[in-house]
């Protein structure tokens, strides 16, 4: 269960998001300031903090800011300050839990994992479901790694579908592995993390005095994926500006920096990921047609774990050792029965529910989880 730390100085925004996030089945503490949030600190291994600050109180764990302030020079220092989203108050509940969740789900980077001063916090950060190999053997999984096997020798766009937590990025990661682009870099965009004002900024770079808070000159992602792989994941939220000029770069293989005339060429494959259905964003006006038919060269779709329900007892063994490992502890054994009950659950959250439902069950269940630990824990 995720631990989320809370800085505002409003005690009723406090309890009310520590309420809401405790519905929603995360586990909150709070705090008035960053004294009182780096005491919790010091005593528990927080996954994400939440404050009304730009920067957090301590480094190593990934926060989201929360402000009053809705400027872009605001949002600006808040990003260059490591924060993940910038939000705006009064809050939108469901983009909130939408950023958090994302968040919760993304790769630690190097300098974080190097940044935290304890190792057992950087292992429970670690990304929830992410591995080198796709788990299972049933029809369904087999599919995909048949049309990754296919698609990835070749320069296709591959626009990856399918829901939140059944996988998707671990697809795209296989596509750039299994590339002629496997020696270049792969990297990757939340395109729904990030504000609409910031998003051409963060593709296509900045020169220096672009704009207010630009005090250097700083490469997009395009630039940074040169040679590479690029992953827009969920683009089915990016902004109809930003999506006219990425149909550009995809077109010319060129971009422009913020606050420049001048083209930079890039050799880059854009790996595209939605939980949406595209096509009937086009029929609404929230996405373009062509960009659509410029991604969608070849389109995967992630089966959801329900569709796959054969792979959870492989899926259920592989987590319990992954755990096992990042608690430093021998991995726990599950009962039969307890794996046939978890084969029998809707999965809402896929693979990464899975994830978090082993990971609690490593945390409450005895040495070896029983049935009775599935029904009193899940």
């Amino acid at each position: 269960m995720p631990k989320v730390l809370i800085i505002d100085q409003s005690k009723s925004m406090r309890k009310t998001l520590a309420e809401r996030l405790a519905y929603e089945g995360f586990t909150a503490e709070t705090a008035e300031n960053d004294a009182a949030a780096a005491e919790l600190c010091g005593r528990t291994a927080f996954d994400l903090i939440l404050t009304d600050r730009v920067a957090s109180p301590e480094p190593g764990i990934p926060f989201i800011v929360l402000a009053t302030d809705a400027s872009v020079a605001a949002a600006m220092e808040a990003v260059r300050s490591g924060a993940r989203d910038y939000l705006t108050k009064p809050l939108d509940m469901n983009r909130l839990l939408q950023s958090m969740r994302r968040t919760l789900d993304a790769d630690e980077t190097a300098e974080t994992a190097a940044a935290s001063p304890a190792p057992a916090r950087r292992a429970r950060r670690a990304k929830p479901g992410c591995s080198v190999e796709m788990i299972g053997s049933s029809a369904e999984i087999g599919r995909i790694r048949t049309l990754i096997e296919k698609v990835a020798p070749t320069e296709a766009r591959v626009l990856i579908t399918g829901e939140n937590g059944s996988g998707k990025e671990l697809v795209a990661r296989q596509l750039h592995e299994q590339s002629r682009r496997a020696a270049g870099p792969f990297v990757e965009v939340n395109c729904a993390a990030i504000p609409s004002e910031l998003i051409e900024s963060e593709l296509f770079g900045h020169e220096k005095g672009a704009f207010t808070s630009a005090i250097k000159l700083r490469k997009g992602k395009f630039e940074q994926a040169d040679g590479g792989t690029l992953f827009l994941d969920e683009i089915g939220d990016m902004s109809l500006s930003a999506q006219a000029k990425v149909l550009r770069a995809l077109q010319e293989r060129k971009v422009t920096r913020v606050g420049s005339d001048r083209d930079i060429d890039v050799d880059v494959r854009v790996v595209a990921a939605t939980n949406k259905d595209l096509r009937e964003e086009i029929l609404k006006g929230n996405f373009r047609e062509d960009l659509y038919h410029r991604l969608a060269v070849v389109v995967a779709r992630v089966p959801s774990l329900r569709e796959r329900a054969s792979d959870i007892p492989q899926l259920v063994d592989h987590f319990l050792r992954q755990i096992g490992t990042e608690y430093g502890a021998e991995p726990k054994t599950i009962a039969p029965s307890a794996v046939e009950a978890l084969g029998r659950m809707p999965w809402t959250g896929n693979i990464r529910e899975l994830r978090n439902v082993v990971e609690r069950l490593t945390i409450l269940g005895g040495a070896c989880i029983t049935l009775e630990d599935v029904e009193a824990y899940c």
